[in-house]
């Protein structure tokens, strides 16, 4: 069979989540859908972690979550109580078996591990080249990244990439916290960009310890491995196991990629621009995307009607232009937020949940003649390039 309903490219969050949803909801047991990856994922390739108020959909594949973080600074060091929320964390390799349990179980649903070489929407149809063969299908979904040079090259958009190298420990002697997630420790050194420490403990003696950058240009492993060492070393951690290592790279940017979108085409995870872009958060965004998609699909047919920009992409590319300007400023930038934030109120702006009132006076509480300059800023490279943000 070359033919199919739907074609989902990609089994990484996005991809496996809407066959996921796609196997559980009535509406599509008849529906012919394919998925296509070169790999099957299974392992612990990832490790997401969000807020969330009480009970939650994954809460059965939870590997550890908090009811507290730490921040540190040189400007503020605090705990924050979460309470309502509580801060979760997942490894890929439960998701991954969660979802592929359902999969393999749906007759309607089929795999096919084959790299894609070309996608061409036909107007009534869309084809598929994969292992030199050719699938058509209705409608098609694809989490393969787009070309991020377009992004690069498009000054209105400022471009930053979030990536990290993270190694789970394991010590000798209880020396972690397990009760207390370190969301962000600048107390390292930042040579000219935006550098924290991500500290998770999941019991007394073993713990990820990622080192995170936001900044334009990727380091050396060497230099992401030696900064772990020297913060486990400045913790007096000499001796330990490393159990572990991951590392990946998050775009950061406002760049409309729904714009590569075509009537049948939606590109979907961080290839849609389903990341945050001022954060690199996706794994939540997913989750609502991917519910919002299924309901699209039963009242919808035209993919170019199905993203819409929000107030919240206006928000993020000020905090990217801000921090793109002068990439040191985002150990004071984040500093301010938790300083003169209500905790929730920040969580709720990770979400995107906050009210238009309730994201002013977020915007506001930080240093606001940086916003400003940015604004006119983009404004000048708008009407300079004759470009719409």
């Amino acid at each position: 069979m070359k033919e199919f309903d739907y074609i989902i490219l990609g089994t990484g969050a996005a991809g496996l989540q809407l066959a996921f949803r796609m196997c559980r909801d009535p509406f599509f047991q008849n529906k012919k859908v394919l998925l296509i990856d070169k790999e099957i994922k299974k392992g612990n390739d990832r490790t997401w972690c969000f807020w969330e108020k009480g009970a939650g959909e994954w809460d059965d594949i939870i590997h550890k979550n908090w009811d507290q973080i730490s921040f540190k600074s040189r400007f503020l060091e605090k705990k924050i109580k979460l309470a309502p929320y509580r801060y979760k964390m997942i490894r890929s390799e439960e998701y991954y078996k969660k979802l592929w349990e359902v999969i393999s179980l749906t007759s309607n649903v089929s795999f096919l591990q084959a790299s894609v070489t070309a996608i061409r929407d036909l107007e009534n149809a869309v084809e598929v080249v994969a292992n030199q063969t050719s699938f058509y299908a209705s409608k098609v979904f694809s989490s393969i990244h787009l070309n991020q040079s377009e992004a690069l090259q498009n000054s209105l958009h400022p471009f930053l990439q979030q990536h990290f190298v993270g190694w789970f420990v394991k010590t000798e002697k209880p020396v972690f916290d397990k009760e207390t997630a370190t969301f962000m420790d600048f107390n390292i050194p930042q040579n000219g960009n935006t550098r924290f420490m991500y500290v998770l403990p999941t019991n007394e003696y073993e713990a990820l310890v990622e080192y995170t950058l936001f900044s334009e240009k990727l380091l050396e492993k060497k230099v992401y491995e030696k900064a772990i060492e020297d913060y486990l070393l400045s913790k007096g951690l000499k001796d330990y196991e490393i159990i572990e290592k991951e590392s990946g790279n998050i775009p950061m940017t406002s760049f409309k990629f729904h714009k590569k979108n075509s009537k049948n085409i939606l590109y979907i995870g961080t290839a849609g621009g389903w990341t945050k872009a001022s954060t690199g958060y996706t794994f939540k965004n997913v989750e609502k995307k991917t519910k919002h998609l299924l309901e699209f699909l039963k009242k919808e047919e035209d993919f170019l009607k199905f993203q819409k920009i929000n107030i919240f992409w206006y928000t993020d590319l000020l905090m990217l232009k801000v921090l793109s300007d002068d990439n040191s400023y985002g150990e004071q930038l984040f500093s301010d937020l938790f300083k003169n934030n209500d905790p929730q109120q920040l969580f709720k702006f990770l979400d995107e949940e906050t009210s238009p009132l309730e994201l002013i006076k977020l915007m506001t509480s930080v240093n606001g003649l940086r916003y400003v300059k940015a604004i006119f800023k983009i404004f000048y490279l708008k009407f300079t390039l004759h470009k719409k943000i």
